[in-house]
């Protein structure tokens, strides 16, 4: 069994059409699990639903606690871009004997065929059930150690740093 754990991030964002704010409603993982057909054993659950520039040191904690808790492991983590690398970094300080998949979109999932959230899930999954135990971060068709990447802003993608 897979389990997925929601923390929010850009990749469950919602958009509301009257005053372009975006907000957070319901996460779209099981929507988009069921759009993918997907026929993997996974379990879903929502720890919390915030951007990760919110993310206090409390949710990393908690979220540790949910990976060190789950009987499964192989785990995927929804996030929020700007601080997945912290939190990944925090989680292998802790956990050595699972597979840890953080993963995020640049663009909300609510945004239709422009997100590369969709993409972004079906990779973490894959990744997720080939990879030695570790913590990775899973972004835009590729994986990389969670102390080897860094996100680069100004290009708008992850790259890897030595």
């Amino acid at each position: 069994m897979i389990q997925i754990l929601i923390t929010g991030g850009t990749f469950d964002k919602s958009y509301n059409h009257i005053n372009g704010d975006l907000f957070f409603d319901k996460t779209h993982i099981p929507e988009m699990l069921k759009r993918s057909k997907c026929r993997l054993n996974i379990n879903v659950k929502t720890l919390m639903m915030i951007d990760s520039l919110d993310m206090t040191e409390k949710d990393i904690e908690k979220i540790i606690e949910e990976c060190q808790k789950t009987s499964s492991s192989r785990i995927v983590i929804t996030h929020g871009t700007d601080t997945m690398v912290n939190t990944a970094k925090k989680i292998a300080e802790k956990i050595k004997n699972k597979t840890i998949i953080l993963t995020g979109a640049m663009i909300p999932y609510a945004f239709g065929s422009s997100s590369d959230g969709f993409f972004n899930l079906g990779s973490a999954l894959s990744f997720a059930q080939t990879l030695q135990n570790g913590v990775y971060i899973a972004i835009n068709g590729q994986y990389f150690d969670y102390d080897k990447v860094r996100k680069n802003n100004a290009k708008g993608y992850f790259e890897k740093y030595n």
